[in-house]
């Protein structure tokens, strides 16, 4: 059997980590990146779809891809509507580093956990909470990252491109590390 690059942990992990920052990149092309009062629930839900949509084509069965961009449009569209926001293309107001990267653990950890809890509703196996914990975590650690990044981009260059530069970061981070357990949701 010739190789694939999704039948291995490492290729699906890699195709994973594509689909989410292509996602994410696809996005940008339908909203707007910028500070949490300014991507709404409609915003979220079409960033969700965005993301969402080339993840769920990785997964075997097409119900699962279905009911996968479904609980991901809820869980953006839950985190948006009670206030955390739409992390993921949102840019903090503060430029004090601390500061951002406190609350970009915390927001992080939050999202993560929303996204992930809704989409476990999706997910066919008794395990499926460990997912939960995979987002939250991942969130936690790329949102301070990336928005580390991104400040100190935007510092250098004036431009706020950097900001952007930093959120693209932080969906790579997110791709890689929810992609290096995604394998088990097949």
């Amino acid at each position: 059997m010739p190789f694939a690059p999704g039948n291995t942990r490492f290729g699906f992990a890699l195709l994973w980590t594509l689909a989410t920052f292509g996602g994410f990149l696809l996005s940008l092309l339908l909203i707007e990146v910028g500070e949490k009062p300014d991507i709404g629930l409609v915003e979220a839900a079409i960033g969700g779809f965005a993301i969402a949509l080339p993840q769920g084509c990785l997964l075997k069965q097409p119900i699962f891809c279905i009911r996968w961009i479904w609980s991901s449009l809820l869980g953006w569209s839950i985190i948006t509507a009670i206030g955390i926001g739409a992390v993921g293309w949102i840019v903090p107001s503060t430029q004090i580093l601390p500061q951002r990267i406190l609350s970009g653990a915390i927001y992080g950890a939050l999202g993560g956990f929303g996204i992930g809890l809704a989409q476990w509703l999706a997910i066919p196996q008794y395990q499926a909470w460990r997912w939960i914990l995979v987002c939250s975590a991942s969130w936690a650690v790329a949102i301070p990252v990336g928005s580390t990044i991104g400040m100190l981009l935007h510092h250098w260059t004036q431009l706020f491109f950097g900001e952007v530069m930093g959120l693209a970061i932080t969906w790579l981070l997110v791709g890689i590390l929810t992609g290096i357990n995604a394998h088990k949701l097949r």
